[in-house]
Formats: structure tokens, C-alpha cells, sequence
């Protein structure tokens, strides 16, 4: 069964390469082009600590780290999870979900990787760049523990953000619109290029207790920076591991449930 899902994933994978070389021009316009939002987004940073060399308790080379795990997931949003589930929405609103449902294999693992953007990988090497230049800012490099409690990180902050999609998607079942629900996804998002402590101080903290528990962005990007720090406690590690999991589990009832409530053309 794996090994069935990893081939059509392959084909998946394919697909969507050659449709993106079919236009070499706009690839790699798309490609500059993300490498230009990225570094606007670092601009907000050189601001702030233009100011003061430490922001709640990080430097600005540990601060960086946080944006690179952000660029990292940014890159892995846009291009493998946000433009497959968004074509969930249109199939919803004709009616041709059907097709998807009558195939022999699991709806959500289809929908999950019909399309994938290849040139926003550009974002994800733009973020491994950002670890590279953040670490010699710091003057060390991570350790061992530190790499392997990241990579295992990685996982857990992609499942979480896959799973949070798949909650806001699952929305088009009961709604006609969820246009203004993945704005919303995409600003909150947004926050993430952010230590989690840096919201202690907003309404005494109420956001870093949203931001960990309700949305955890902490997971995504704070938690994996300070395991690259060598500073994220062990239960903080498997806290992440845990609520993942449980995101995940989450996320796939809440899409059964919603599928078994879809109204197709033929209905």
C-alpha cells in the first residue's frame, strides 16, 4: 500500500515538473521573484534590531534562525500544500470533486498532491542560506542534537501546517467562500517569522499562549530554532511531536466529516 501511494506520488511529482519546465521564462521569474520576497520580509528584522541588539532574550543572528525556519515552511506552504488544496475549493464549488472521490485511492492523499509549484524551492534553499548565514553571525555552529532534534522538527512543523490547511479547506464543505479564511491562514502566518517571545509582552502574553497552543506557530519556527540553539528542553520536543500528531489526527476527521457532507453535481 506505502509503496503504491510513493509511486503516485512520483507520477505527481512528475507531472507537475514538466508542466513547470513547459515555460522556462516564467520559472525562473517565479523562482527570482520569491528570492525577492524573502528578502523584503528580513527587512522588518534589520529594523528592529537596528535598534538593540537583543529582542527578548535573541540575538539577531539566533532571530534569523526563525526566519529561515519561515522561508523554509514558507516554501513548502506555497509550493507543495497551498496550491494542491486550493484546487480542493474549486472542485468543491462545481461539483467536480466526484472525479477525486471515484478514484481508486484516498481523496485526501489526491487532493493533497494533484499540482506542486517547483520554483518555490527556491525558498526553501533561500532558508538553508539564511541557517548558514545566521550561524556564522553567531560565531558557532549547531550541534549534533541540535541538527537531528531540527530534521525531526521539520516533520512535525510540516504536518502541523499541512494539517492547519486541511482545517481551513475543509471550511469549503459547509461555506461558498473561503477566499477571506486563507487570507486569514496566510497573515497569522505571517507572525511566525517572529520568536514566540516576543509576544509576551502583548496582553500578558496571551498571544504567545494562541500562538503555541490555539495556532502553533512556536512549533513551526521558534521550537525548531532553539533545538538548532541547543535550548529547547526535551518535553518541549516531545510536546511537539505529540501535538502534531494530534493535529494530524484532527485534521483527517474533520475531512471525513466534511466529506461525508459534500453535495456533488449529480446530487
Amino acid at each position: 500500500m506505502l509503496r503504491r501511494y510513493l509511486r503516485l506520488l512520483g507520477i505527481q511529482l512528475k507531472a507537475s515538473g514538466l508542466l513547470a519546465v513547459q515555460y522556462r521564462a516564467d520559472f525562473f521569474t517565479e523562482g527570482l521573484t520569491s528570492l525577492f520576497w524573502t528578502f523584503t520580509a528580513l527587512a522588518p528584522l534589520f529594523v528592529v534590531y537596528g535598534e538593540r541588539p537583543v529582542v527578548e532574550g535573541w540575538s539577531f543572528g539566533e532571530a534569523l534562525l526563525v526566519v529561515g525556519w519561515f522561508t523554509l515552511l514558507q516554501g513548502i506552504l506555497e509550493g507543495a500544500i497551498n496550491p494542491s488544496l486550493t484546487g480542493v475549493v474549486e472542485h468543491i464549488r462545481k461539483g467536480t470533486l466526484d472525479f477525486v472521490l471515484l478514484k481508486p485511492a484516498d481523496a485526501q492523499f489526491l487532493v493533497s498532491t494533484q499540482r506542486f509549484l517547483p520554483w518555490r524551492a527556491f525558498n526553501v534553499l533561500t532558508g538553508l542560506g539564511l541557517f548558514v548565514y545566521a550561524f556564522s553571525l553567531i560565531g558557532r555552529g549547531p550541534s549534533l542534537t541540535g541538527l537531528l532534534s531540527s530534521v525531526l522538527l521539520l516533520g512535525t512543523s510540516t504536518l502541523l501546517l499541512y494539517s492547519l490547511w486541511i482545517l481551513t479547506v475543509s471550511a469549503a464543505f459547509f461555506v461558498v467562500r473561503v477566499d477571506n479564511l486563507t487570507y486569514l491562514f496566510t497573515s497569522i502566518f505571517d507572525f511566525a517569522r517572529w520568536p514566540s517571545s516576543v509576544f509576551q509582552g502583548v496582553a500578558k502574553g496571551a498571544l504567545t499562549l494562541v500562538f503555541t497552543y490555539v495556532i502553533p506557530l512556536a512549533l513551526m519556527t521558534t521550537f525548531p530554532a532553539e533545538a538548532m540553539l541547543g535550548r529547547l528542553p526535551l518535553h518541549a520536543l516531545a510536546g511537539a511531536v505529540v501535538g502534531s500528531i494530534v493535529f494530524a489526527w484532527l485534521a483527517r476527521r474533520v475531512w471525513l466529516y466534511s466529506i461525508g457532507h459534500y453535495t456533488s453535481a449529480s446530487s
